[in-house]
């Protein structure tokens, strides 16, 4: 097992074990579990379809004349307790292993994309600027995925004709959307059934000879297209060595049905994979909602109806409690008093890297001092190499190794000498004992960008503290010299998060995200 794998399934068990009380230079940081009441859809008490507007990712509303603005509504989703993993057959350690595998599996993959090798990612981008049919917004229940196996976050979207609610893994570093589907040939354990597309009244398959099949890569043995407009579109998409999935690219209606008035929110013609034979790290979920930049992704289809923006709020790593994701604009984050905005970075190999969000760091604060970290570990080199990514697919977050050896050593000078220092603890380091200590001082820690925007960081989303053990640590790890970098989700905890993908920009301001 390499290096990095290692790594990552210490940490990612390590990060199960508890939550910790630290405070940081400016000001005391606790992370107290949210009693929230759990707060699930939000958009206006009207319905209307939409429909497909060609293979280059735009929609068209139909039927939608002169819509006001109305308050919105809420569905109050079921969110899962801790012990839903135990009563899976479940350990947490289990979950948590097999997050830090999906992890590795992740970042190979992403290096082997920007490297040129394009799988079965989109070939084509979305570069036009579709209409925006509608003003409000859509939001979906976003739930920590530890409780049933997967690192990552879970979104409820519910398929087909009648309905059913499945949930799929939330993920910005991939494009297109899939469900497991019936009859399902190889498939991973999830929770409940399996979308059947035949117990669908709205399923239809895309065929082969439709322009949008040419956005997926097909299986390596595949049958060749000979009746274009009746025979289907298989479909090949990889995410690492361990991880992919198998099918027929189609067209479903997603629908999002709110309890408290009755209404729904249908939204037809979704292009997804209907996936026969899928293996990989996705244990417990349905399939993946992809929302990268990709025509195929869920953001880029929707883009028509609800606006060239989508926002999240992570909750807590472990937590119970859910939090949203939302399509089109967010009025409360949009008047938040400490929004921030950094621009986008265009890849510099466009082909094979364009489902990825790149920002450009120009370096990295500890106690608010700038370290001294090469300009050139931060850029995208013209292989596509390098550079730095956010993504919420990604447990925690990594930087290309000759910068992460100089925040390691940053933090090592400015902590506080009373924490004794441990020595080759695993994975992870530096690390404390800070047996007894209710309250810990550690450095601040920024990410500076090249265009001014700073963004700072609550102690809690950079180190781990491990009780009743008493020992803390460093929550950031290294990738080879080459890598690029990512700021992963277990650093976005409690900010919300927004593509603002009019203006080519990320916002993020800091929320308690249980209570979004």
């Amino acid at each position: 097992m390499t290096r990095l794998a290692m790594r990552a399934l210490v940490v990612l068990f390590l990060v199960a074990a508890s939550p910790f009380v630290v405070a940081a230079t400016g000001g005391p940081a606790k992370l107290n579990a949210s009693s929230s009441p759990l707060y699930g859809i939000e958009f206006p008490p009207f319905n209307a379809g939409v429909a497909d507007g060609g293979c280059d990712g735009k929609l068209m509303a139909q039927g939608v004349e002169d819509v006001s603005r109305s308050p919105s509504l809420k569905l109050h989703m079921t969110h899962r307790s801790a012990a839903d993993a135990a009563a899976a057959g479940r350990t947490r350690k289990e979950s948590f292993l097999d997050s830090a595998g999906k992890d590795v599996a992740r970042i190979h993959t992403m290096l082997r994309r920007v490297a040129g090798a394009s799988g079965g990612r989109a070939a084509a981008a979305a570069n036009s600027s579709p209409r925006r049919a509608l003003t409000e917004r859509i939001v979906a229940t976003v739930e920590s995925g530890v409780a049933v196996g997967s690192g990552e976050y879970l979104v409820d979207v519910y398929v087909g004709t009648p309905p059913r609610r499945f949930q799929m893994i939330m993920d910005t570093g991939s494009d297109l959307n899939w469900l497991q589907c019936a009859p399902c040939l190889d498939c991973f354990e999830q929770r409940g059934p399996v979308f059947d597309p035949a117990a669908s009244l709205s399923y239809r398959n895309v065929t082969c000879g439709d322009p949008r099949c040419g956005l997926v890569a097909p299986p390596t043995a595949h049958r060749a297209c000979r009746r274009p407009q009746a025979d289907p579109c298989p479909y090949y998409y990889w995410y690492g060595d361990q991880s992919n999935t198998t099918g027929d690219l189609a067209l479903e209606a997603f629908t999002v049905n709110l309890t408290a008035s009755g209404a729904s929110r249908r939204v037809n013609d979704v292009v997804f994979g209907c996936g026969h034979s899928n293996r990989g790290l996705f244990h417990g979920a349905a399939g993946l909602l992809g929302l990268g930049r990709g025509a195929l992704s869920f953001a880029s289809q929707l883009r028509a109806v609800y606006g060239h923006a989508f926002s999240y709020c992570l909750v807590d790593h472990g937590s119970s409690v859910g939090s949203k994701i939302v399509f089109g604009d967010d009025n409360v984050l949009l008047g938040h008093p400490r929004l921030n905005y950094t621009a986008f970075a265009p890849p510099a190999a466009a082909a094979a890297t364009d489902t990825f969000y790149y920002v450009q760091l120009k370096g990295i604060l500890v106690g608010g001092e700038m370290l001294n970290i090469s300009s050139s570990t931060w850029d995208i080199g013209k292989d596509g190499s390098g550079g730095t990514i956010i993504d919420s697919g990604t447990t925690l977050s990594y930087f290309a190794e000759p910068a992460y050896q100089v925040i390691r050593q940053a933090f090592v000078q400015r902590m506080n000498k009373a924490y004794p220092l441990i020595a080759d603890f695993p994975v992870l380091s530096p690390c404390y004992n800070v047996s007894g200590v209710d309250r810990v001082e550690v450095p601040e820690f920024s990410l500076l960008f090249a265009d001014g925007a700073v963004w700072d960081f609550p102690a809690e989303n950079y180190f781990i503290r491990l009780d009743p053990d008493g020992i803390m640590c460093l929550a950031v790890l290294g990738t080879p010299r080459s890598a690029m970098s990512i700021i992963g989700n277990f650093q976005q905890q409690n900010f919300h998060v927004l593509y603002d993908l009019q203006n080519n920009r990320l916002g993020f301001a800091p929320r308690r995200c249980a209570e979004v």
